[in-house]
């Protein structure tokens, strides 16, 4: 476990002295700054806009940061060459994955926390200028804590796909490893598609093979709750257990999967 934390610790001041986290944090920032000059276009529904273009800002950038980042874990220390330093000390290669996923994932939290903190500001100016009569007409307010769910979620899905970033990295190039990435990420949001697709298409053979990647790939529909937390929609504790139960498993089968490949990997 020391060694995990030793691994991590490094992986996160790493990314603190990186400027690519911060850059894509304060580009989140500014969209959601932005976003309350784009809805005082639109009245009554800034209040709206500005959750919708906040939660899928923070959503995206953190997505940019576990993908581009996770993925280098471990091709940059392949690249270097200083694998070799690192695994001639006593760290196993299952703690060096273990340890550079924990990095990360402190790494996507504190960003997401950074970000949250600027959404938060950022409705809490627009319920202070708004007049109280505006005002009492929104489905819920400004500030409504029930958006932290939505925050929890998107947190969980960072993990997840940072997960799925480090396990394409232990055996493939950078280049496919984003495109994979980014295939999971976007075949996850749309898998109930996949499901049903046997009701709309005549071949079974593409009907069983969109039904077979719909059991293999990871659902992230449950996890995305941003539209029900901007229209004050009921996100109750067991579907947020059950879909982070779910999203766990996923992340401990990829680690798993991360671990064997890389213990088996030769690096001469």
């Amino acid at each position: 476990m020391s060694a995990i934390l030793v691994v991590a610790r490094g992986v996160f001041k790493e990314s603190v002295r990186d400027r690519i986290p911060y850059n894509l944090v304060f580009f989140a920032v500014l969209l959601m700054a932005a976003s309350f000059l784009l809805a005082q276009l639109t009245a009554g529904q800034d209040v709206k806009i500005i959750k919708d273009l906040g939660l899928a800002s923070a959503s995206l950038i953190g997505v940019f940061i576990a993908v581009f980042i996770g993925i280098g874990l471990v091709a940059k220390e392949v690249e270097r060459r200083s694998i070799y330093s690192v695994l001639s000390k006593p760290v196993t290669r299952p703690q060096f994955i273990l340890g550079k996923y924990v990095g990360l994932v402190l790494t996507l939290v504190a960003n997401l926390v950074v970000m949250a903190a600027a959404f938060y500001a950022v409705l809490a100016y627009l319920a202070w200028v708004t007049p109280s009569n505006i005002e009492s007409a929104w489905e819920a307010p400004a500030t409504d804590p029930r958006m932290l769910k939505a925050f929890v979620l998107i947190g969980v899905e960072l993990m997840l796909i940072t997960a799925v970033a480090l396990f394409f990295s232990t055996f493939s190039s950078p280049f496919l490893s984003v495109a994979l990435t980014a295939a999971v990420y976007i075949i996850g949001h749309f898998s109930a598609d996949l499901k049903n697709v046997g009701s709309v298409v005549d071949s079974q053979a593409v009907a069983t093979l969109a039904r077979g990647v719909y059991y293999v790939m990871p659902n992230l529909s449950p996890l995305d709750v941003k539209t029900a937390v901007v229209h004050a929609q009921p996100v109750t504790a067991q579907h947020m257990l059950l879909a982070s139960g779910a999203a766990g498993l996923y992340i401990a089968l990829l680690l798993t999967a991360s671990a064997m490949i890389f213990s088996r990997r030769d690096f001469k």
